[in-house]
């Protein structure tokens, strides 16, 4: 299980308040929110609808990880060639960039909990048929090819279905809370389910594997069925109609405070997020430290990712700002490990840069949420998945040539340069949208850089 309705109503809330503003396009900054009492890092968890949704995603995430690894070795076991397994990865993300955005479409027109509840069943279905032609040794390569597309056409669905039905679960006062604690569940499967996978494939074989991700989806099935209906936050949905995908792409076109983070991700999530591009090629061809150093870069990268969750999680808002200053954080971090000469030192930046490549992925999809109307959210957060998620692979083989050619120090730089150089432009052009500019200077004898309004010195001042 991976990290929601006709015509637009009045805007929902900005990343930075809970009012919704009064106009068309929320501004781009706002004071800051207080804290509620009794706000914690795990405030969401007090509401059982998200309670039983959360814990059926620990089972079910640590089920889907033991599967991509399982998958992958199967495919290599069965052909001994690396690209039939890249066949396999571009076979599940292929829906997804073809078919993404009318999933939103779809999302928005029906109720998310029993579309989920359909999805959540393809996919445990997708996953015992595997593991009965892997454990009656008549599986053949076709049949993951098959069985990993079947996966990407029902997460076209899913994807948005999961992301808006949060918001359905906790409100907006939680949302923000509820989206980090998805991640930080996400990135405790990611190191759980590859090593449970590992022993599984080991001791007793990959249909096994299969076999537990298939009945692992009974808990997130159980934790809707169990759900109380009363309690969740009632979501007008569209209507069926003509020109619902233009409407959704129209939206989104017409909303800096949505347009511009979405374009950020995008930028990032292509160049910026190529790990396994890198990663292998400094493990292998700068430090020649062999697979250990490129299981460790990836362990240190997940752990930051799991600490970056929490922090946002107890953070509460989802501010602009937060997402521009951390996206710039994690390109200059990225440069800085790729010009590093120290392997430790290497090793020991991959945990801050999984922090803010976490704090960049919460942030954002936080924000477009909460600026989204509920009418709009399916669409919208299928166009963010599709951009997020899709980019990777499309910027895999422009990072990858760039990597063999230029070598692992200048692929890495380069991404990193590129997400630093995509925060930078998209918080420039924010600014400019909502009036403000640059202010530099000190206060209690620490520098200050930030955004204020172009004409307010007393917010100057009140901003130093």
């Amino acid at each position: 299980m991976s990290t929601g309705s006709g015509a637009a109503s009045a805007p929902a809330p900005t990343p930075t308040t809970d009012t919704p503003p009064t106009t068309d396009t929320p501004p781009v900054t706002g004071t800051r929110p207080r804290r509620t009492r009794g706000s914690s890092m795990f405030s969401s968890l007090r509401i059982r609808n998200y309670r039983l949704f959360f814990i059926g995603q620990v089972v079910s995430n640590t089920g889907t990880w033991m599967q991509r690894i399982a998958q992958d070795w199967l495919v290599l076991s069965l052909t001994g060639s690396s690209a039939a397994v890249g066949i396999t990865t571009a076979l599940q993300f292929l829906p997804m960039l073809l078919f993404g955005l009318y999933g939103g479409v779809l999302v928005d027109r029906l109720p998310k909990r029993p579309t989920l509840l359909g999805t959540q069943s393809a996919m445990a279905v997708t996953g015992l048929v595997l593991a009965g032609l892997t454990l009656t040794g008549h599986v053949q390569v076709w049949h993951v090819y098959l069985a990993a597309f079947a996966v990407g056409l029902a997460t076209v669905v899913d994807n948005p279905a999961r992301q808006s039905f949060v918001s359905e679960m906790v409100g907006p006062k939680h949302l923000q809370n509820a989206v980090s604690l998805n991640s930080a569940n996400f990135q405790s499967a990611r190191l759980v389910g590859p090593a449970v996978a590992g022993v599984m494939i080991t001791g007793v074989g990959t249909g096994w594997a299969f076999l537990f991700n298939g009945l692992s989806f009974v808990a997130p099935i159980a934790g809707l069925l169990l759900m109380r209906t009363r309690e969740l936050h009632v979501v007008e949905r569209a209507a069926r109609g003509k020109g619902q995908l233009r409407e959704g792409l129209r939206y989104v076109a017409g909303r800096p405070d949505l347009i511009w983070p979405i374009v950020l991700v995008g930028f990032i999530g292509t160049f910026g997020f190529n790990f396994p591009v890198w990663l292998s090629a400094y493990a292998n061809g700068v430090f020649h430290a062999g697979a250990g150093a490129y299981s460790l870069f990836n362990t240190l990268i997940a752990v930051g990712s799991l600490v970056g969750a929490l922090l946002a999680a107890r953070r509460g808002t989802a501010r602009l700002r937060v997402l521009i200053a951390a996206a710039a954080v994690f390109g200059a971090l990225e440069i800085v490990a790729a010009l590093t000469p120290s392997y430790w030192l290497f090793a020991l930046l991959m945990a801050p840069i999984g922090v803010f490549g976490l704090t960049v992925n919460v942030t954002a999809n936080t924000a477009v949420q909460m600026a989204t109307d509920p009418a709009m959210r399916g669409r919208v957060m299928a166009l963010f998945m599709m951009v997020f998620v899709g980019g990777t692979p499309l910027g895999a083989p422009v990072v990858g040539w760039v990597t063999d050619t230029y070598g692992p120090r200048i692929g890495f730089a380069l991404g990193g340069a590129v997400s630093a150089a995509a925060a930078v432009t998209v918080g420039l052009v924010l600014a400019r949208i909502g009036g403000l500019r640059l202010a530099v200077g000190w206060h209690r004898g620490h520098p200050q850089v930030r955004f204020v309004p172009r004409d307010g010195r007393a917010a100057l001042a009140t901003a130093a």
